[in-house]
């Protein structure tokens, strides 16, 4: 049995660097080294390059939906660069960065986004499960391939990512339960973008955080500021070489409407808005990059570059027409087709002839 005191989360968000950039000089996390520091600037400017491009391509018609996630790049880029090279990531539909930043082709992220019946991409060649869109089911895919991993004799974990909204979803629990029984090798990380959609935490949450929901479950629970990309890095890194499970929160928000398709000035202000582009994730690793001599405008020009390369390269892969057949719905779905797909399928071959 775990003591209680060593599954609750700090009472304030774990961090290294406050949202000027500058050091936190109790901080118990260690910070990472300068290589790693670079890396997580460069990932982050090209994902949010690569998010405001796929932002731009779902105006044009070229994806059927986007879900951005603009101001959570330090949730998805420090988290997957903890990751070792065995480890698995299980993300969901908000996740496009996460994705490219583990080495997925950007093209191949969007594929499903694109409105295509199948994923895209190979999930064995990165160890990437399927973005999930209904939420949570991801939970209890990373829970039970870790446990297997265990049993197996692996030495592999895997990174889960959920949103705060996914945390009222039977399903997290049912994971996280598991995960506390069989001590499976599974982070979970919750990016606390403040809204489920459009309903805010206080309607969906009575605890003191999310992260104290693991006391629960008998997993060690953290909470970390979701905006900071060397904390969310430390805290990540730390609870893979755990080697159980572990819960993690990130404070962070979504500067974008939940998707394309959504009107976020219903349910929240534009003060709201501003208060936390105050606290970039972008903007405060630069500062504290700069400020120590090792972000030189050159580099910093070399990555914005390479960012508007990038994007390049997104726009032109999706700059084509696919031909899409109505029929391959069909396919698929059951072995042997049961009487009514067979009925819908023979109405649909009907009304395009």
């Amino acid at each position: 049995m775990v003591p209680t005191r060593e599954l609750l989360p700090t009472a304030e968000p774990l961090s290294l660097l406050r949202k000027d950039g500058s050091p936190v000089e109790d901080s118990p996390l260690a910070m990472p080294d300068d290589d790693v520091l670079l890396e997580l600037h460069r990932r982050m400017v090209v994902g949010r390059r690569f998010d405001t491009q796929a932002t731009a391509l779902t105006k044009q018609g070229r994806l059927a939906v986007y879900p951005s996630s603009r101001g959570q790049e330090a949730c998805e880029v420090g988290s997957v660069l903890a990751l070792r090279e065995q480890d698995w990531l299980f993300p969901t539909y908000r996740d496009c960065v996460a994705l490219v930043t583990r080495g997925v082709d950007p093209a191949e992220t969007l594929t499903l986004l694109q409105g295509g019946w199948h994923l895209g991409y190979d999930p064995y060649e990165h160890r990437v499960g399927p973005q999930c869109t209904p939420l949570a089911t991801n939970t209890l895919h990373a829970v039970g391939f870790a446990h297997a991993a265990r049993v197996k004799g692996e030495d592999t974990a895997a990174l889960v990512l959920v949103g705060d909204g996914a945390t009222s979803e039977g399903d997290t629990h049912e994971a996280l339960n598991f995960a506390g029984v069989w001590k499976a090798p599974v982070v979970f990380l919750v990016q606390n973008n403040g809204y489920a959609i459009s309903v805010p935490m206080s309607k969906q949450n009575a605890a003191p955080s999310l992260a104290h929901k693991g006391i629960g479950y008998g997993v060690p629970s953290v909470l970390v500021d979701g905006n900071d990309a060397a904390a969310v890095y430390a805290v990540v890194r730390e609870a893979i070489e755990a080697g159980g499970p572990t819960l993690i929160e990130a404070i962070t928000y979504r500067i974008e409407a939940h998707t394309n398709a959504d009107d976020a000035t219903r349910y929240r202000t534009s003060d709201e808005v501003a208060a936390w582009l105050d606290r970039d994730p972008v903007d405060r690793l630069e500062t504290y990059l700069t400020a120590r001599g090792l972000l030189t405008p050159e580099r910093r020009a070399a990555v914005a570059a390479e960012a508007e390369e990038f994007a390049a390269g997104v726009r032109a892969a999706l700059n084509t027409d696919h031909e899409h057949d109505p029929m391959s719905l069909f396919e698929h779905v059951y072995a042997t087709p049961t009487r009514h797909l067979r009925e819908q399928a023979a109405m649909l071959a009907e009304e395009l002839a």
